[in-house]
């Protein structure tokens, strides 16, 4: 194989049902969608890592949402990563890849030589879905705990959504002779969709918070044991999969629980900032706030986090009491 060309199932997430033990999940492997996010800011390694591992959750997860509509993930805490956010945009048209973008905010000089998660505090684990025009986002939130951002997520849907959840995931730095090093990652998610325990009606669960095995019991708990037993065994590389179709993955981990796939899902970079955009989020303010926005040289500058875009704008087109309009720019 010539590892300097596109691979056929880098940048997609590929849905599953392991139909011996009624649980569904998805692989995903991002490549060219990853390095699109992170060359987008020089970020240090721990950041650069939290990041990823954000896409990869951000990828799994958002397969599920439908048509054009929006996920989010954020982490906000107190910590020197103040904020990670990313956004996962399903297509409009099925068949059309789905885009995904993401960034860190961050203070340098209070990061350490820690893991990366130690680089985030105290703070929260959010999920919203914005199903579009004329219709209230969905957000549900749990404490960041677990010791990765992946053991938040399983706690988010364990705690909100009461599904038995677990994921694994690898990513790093890629190479190989003659290629120039990038990013890889890949993982899997599992999700039981039994109904909620009686533990947890009662209050019973193994801790202060929920996990997947206070959701499950009788047979659901036994299928779900042996599952996780069985994604135990998976390597890395085997995640990454440079070597590895999706496919032949399952087989190797859950041929007995019969895999059966339906339609991979493209994903690649994108971002949905635009000139428009930036008007519009500047029209609530007044020309006085303009005003105190505007540089020296007389211009209102915007930058785009996610993707680098620079704006530079006229103020005197900005804002609800705008005198020229935007074709005077």
């Amino acid at each position: 194989m010539n590892l300097g060309s596109k691979i056929a199932w880098d940048d997609t997430v590929l849905p599953f049902q392991l139909d011996a033990s009624d649980i569904r999940g998805r692989v995903a492997r991002l490549d060219g969608a990853l390095g699109g996010i992170l060359k987008q800011h020089s970020y240090p390694d721990q950041v650069e890592a939290l990041v990823a591992e954000m896409a990869l959750l951000t990828a799994l997860i958002g397969q599920t949402v439908k048509l054009r509509w929006k996920l989010s993930l954020q982490v906000q805490s107190k910590g020197a990563v103040r904020m990670i956010a990313t956004d996962y945009y399903a297509p409009g048209v099925e068949g059309e890849p789905a885009r995904i973008r993401a960034y860190a905010s961050y203070d340098a000089d209070r990061l350490t030589d820690g893991a990366p998660f130690d680089q985030i505090g105290e703070g929260y684990f959010a999920i919203l879905i914005d199903q579009g025009e004329g219709t209230t986002p969905y957000q549900g939130i749990t404490p960041l705990t677990g010791g990765s951002l992946r053991a938040c997520a399983e706690s988010y849907f364990a705690q909100s959504e009461q599904l038995p959840t677990r994921f694994s995931l690898s990513f790093g730095r890629s190479s190989a002779p003659g290629i120039e090093e990038h990013w890889r990652a890949g993982g899997i998610m599992l999700q039981h969709m039994p109904k909620a325990s009686p533990f947890v009606a009662q209050g019973e669960g193994s801790g202060d918070l929920l996990g997947a095995d206070d959701l499950v019991d009788g047979d659901e708990a036994e299928n779900w044991g042996r599952v996780n037993l069985l994604l135990d065994t998976v390597e890395d590389l085997e995640l990454i999969g440079p070597s590895l179709p999706p496919t032949d993955l399952l087989v190797r981990l859950f041929h007995e629980e019969r895999p059966r796939v339906f339609d991979a899902q493209p994903v690649r970079f994108g971002c949905t900032c635009s000139e428009e955009r930036v008007r519009q989020s500047m029209s609530i303010y007044s020309a006085r706030d303009i005003a105190h926005m505007t540089t020296e040289d007389g211009r209102v500058t915007a930058d785009c986090q996610f993707c680098g875009a620079h704006y530079d704008l006229d103020p005197a087109t900005l804002g609800f009491e705008a005198t020229d309009s935007a074709q005077d720019d």
